[in-house]
């Protein structure tokens, strides 16, 4: 079994972060990962994106896909590109507080997560993509919610130790954001359980 996931926003809002934490508790789970990000032109205020690719066997094919199964959208200003490559029924989880277009498709599963509200609220601005990434991992039970956190701890360096607390409250918020297991993406014999 294999699951393609796209994550993409605007430069500085912790898409390529949350895109490492996934790929790492994903890994700490033993499967198996490719992951590769995007940038624009620009630090701030351009496309960020990112592909993970997760399976329980060997991946033999790089991490450029096609079509994807599932999406996490910080924002709408490159979301286009994104939503071109999923296949009906994808499921997709967006930033409500700043997503302010239509998705324009009516075959995806869409969870709405208002994550820079929620961020703003934990005293964590930075830290929306957190909250969307927590949201994401309870409603698909891809990983565990200590995966995700060992991950993020494992994920931010040396000198950003102080925003460990914060970003762990970030994603235990987002966890608790939606119900989990709503749309789970390994068989239930593997789920993850809360």
């Amino acid at each position: 079994m294999e699951h393609e996931i796209l994550l993409t926003g605007i430069g500085g809002q912790g898409v390529q972060l949350a895109a490492r934490i996934l790929a790492q508790a994903a890994t700490l789970e033993g499967r198996e990962v490719m992951s590769l990000g995007t940038y624009g032109g620009t630090m701030r205020g351009g496309s960020t994106d990112a592909t993970i690719v997760v399976a329980d066997q060997r991946i033999v094919s790089p991490p450029i896909v096609a079509e994807a199964g599932s999406a996490l959208a910080m924002h709408h200003a490159f979301w286009s590109p994104v939503a071109a490559k999923l296949r009906a029924g994808a499921v997709v989880v967006l930033n409500s507080t700043v997503f302010d277009q239509p998705l324009e498709r009516t075959d995806l599963k869409l969870f709405e997560v208002p994550a820079t509200r929620l961020a703003n609220e934990l005293g964590n601005t930075m830290a929306a993509s957190l909250v969307l990434l927590g949201a994401w991992t309870a409603l698909r039970g891809f990983v565990s919610l200590e995966s995700l956190l060992a991950a993020m701890e494992a994920a931010v360096p040396s000198y950003r130790s102080q925003h460990i607390e914060s970003n762990a409250a970030a994603l235990r918020c987002g966890y608790d954001a939606l119900p989990a297991n709503t749309a789970p993406a390994w068989p239930s014999a593997e789920r993850v359980r809360a």
